[in-house]
C-alpha cells in the first residue's frame, strides 16, 4: 500500500486552494494511493531495455485530406449578422482594452 496520507492530501488541497470535505479527503487519499501503487507496479517491470512508448499500439492518421469546396461569400456570411464592421462581425467589447 502507498504511503499517501490524509495529511498530505489536506496539504495539497491547501496549496491548490481547494476546499475538501472529510469524505473527499478520505476518498482522494485512497484514490491517490492506488495511483501511486499502480505507478510502482509499472516501474517494477519497466527495465532499461524497454523502450519508452506513448501508446501501446501504433497510431495512424485518420483525418481526411483537406479539400477546397465552395463556401459562403462575405455578404452571405454577414447577411444575418446584427451588426458588422466592413467585412467582419461586430460584437460587444468584453475587455477594457482599446
Amino acid at each position: 500500500m502507498s504511503e499517501i496520507t490524509a495529511e498530505q492530501v489536506k496539504h495539497l488541497a491547501y496549496l491548490a486552494r481547494i476546499d475538501l470535505s472529510p469524505l473527499e479527503i478520505t476518498n482522494l487519499t485512497h484514490d491517490l494511493g492506488q495511483i501511486v501503487d499502480s505507478i510502482a507496479k509499472v516501474s517494477e517491470v519497466a527495465t532499461a531495455d524497454t523502450p519508452a512508448t506513448s501508446h501501446p499500439m501504433p497510431l495512424t492518421n485518420v483525418f481526411r485530406e483537406d479539400v477546397v469546396v465552395p463556401s459562403l461569400t462575405v455578404e452571405q456570411a454577414l447577411s444575418g449578422a446584427p451588426d458588422r464592421a466592413g467585412d467582419k462581425f461586430r460584437v460587444p467589447a468584453i475587455l477594457d482594452e482599446d
